[in-house]
């Protein structure tokens, strides 16, 4: 396939098995892991854990990436469309919270035709770093109940810095704007459990604080009161291969995560989750063995 999909348009030539492109992915989907996960905000995560696949490859590929192992190398497996189907309902079985969808944007095509064919009970999850194509995200309609994009840039010079997509604030932008269109006001259960809706993920970057307090002012000012939810991560752990960005090279510091969490406040936004800064490490990065491959 000549692919043109995602927002690069890169016109890559990407065979079933031969990967191809800025995401350097198969047209087929390439899977790392798929098990219950734990790590992610308690509304997806809950007690039983959240059914995680972790696609291989990544369209945008930010320098500081946790999960570089993945997203860059050839870590994973590819499977048939039938064979995804599976993983999905082998998750299901497993009595998952719902089945999360990590980085599957370059994929869109065969992991819709595996939803459709899985017919699942269970919300699937969409949780991607938004850049994502509006067209491609119209595909899952009515067969993803959650999104769960990453807001990484307000700022274009960053964007281009970290990630080369300098027009990725206009893109997340209106990714999140159609996400919200297909599921609308977020929806818990009577157990806080996310059934429905967009989950807006923003990860702080040391010396980065203009950018993200502009993050914070998108969210507050385009989806205010209980229209989304909002995580704001401190998280960040410098990653090998970021020498040559000395910013990088530190964690976030508790007086500007806090500042950020009281800007959040101030702006209104009540329905959201904040990390505090000794999760910066990288316990949280499971094993990409295989497993339920």
């Amino acid at each position: 396939m000549v692919c043109n999909s995602c927002p690069r348009h890169c016109g890559a030539e990407r065979g079933e098995c031969t990967p191809g492109g800025v995401c350097a992915s198969p047209a087929l989907p390439r899977i790392a892991r798929a098990a219950p996960h734990f790590g992610e905000e308690p509304c997806i995560s809950g007690v039983k854990g959240s059914g995680t696949v972790f696609f291989s490859g990544c369209n945008l590929r930010c320098v500081f990436c946790q999960n570089a192992e993945i997203s860059r190398g050839s870590t994973g497996k590819t499977v048939t469309v039938s064979r995804l189907r599976d993983v999905f309902l082998e998750l299901q079985d497993m009595g998952v919270h719902n089945i999360n969808l990590v980085t599957a944007s370059h994929y869109v095509q065969p992991v819709a035709e595996a939803l459709s064919m899985a017919k699942l009970n269970i919300p699937v999850a969409w949780n991607s770093s938004g850049y994502d194509s509006v067209d491609e995200l119209r595909r899952l309609e009515g067969l993803v109940q959650i999104y769960m994009p990453d807001l990484k840039y307000s700022s274009c010079e960053l964007a281009k810095r970290y990630s080369a997509a300098p027009d990725y604030p206009q893109v997340v932008q209106a990714a999140i704007r159609e996400m919200y269109r297909q599921t609308g006001n977020f929806v818990l259960d009577e157990n806080d459990m996310l059934q429905s809706g967009v989950l807006i993920r923003h990860l702080i970057l040391p010396e980065s604080e203009d950018n993200s307090r502009e993050v914070i002012d998108f969210v507050a000012d385009n989806f205010p009161g209980n229209m989304v939810l909002f995580s704001l991560m401190s998280q960040f752990t410098p990653m090998p291969g970021t020498e040559r960005f000395p910013e990088l090279q530190k964690t976030v510091t508790p007086e500007l995560n806090d500042r950020l969490i009281d800007y959040m406040c101030t702006r209104g936004i009540e329905y959201g989750f904040w990390q505090e800064p000794d999760a910066a490490t990288d316990e949280m990065i499971p094993a990409f063995d295989l497993t339920g491959v």
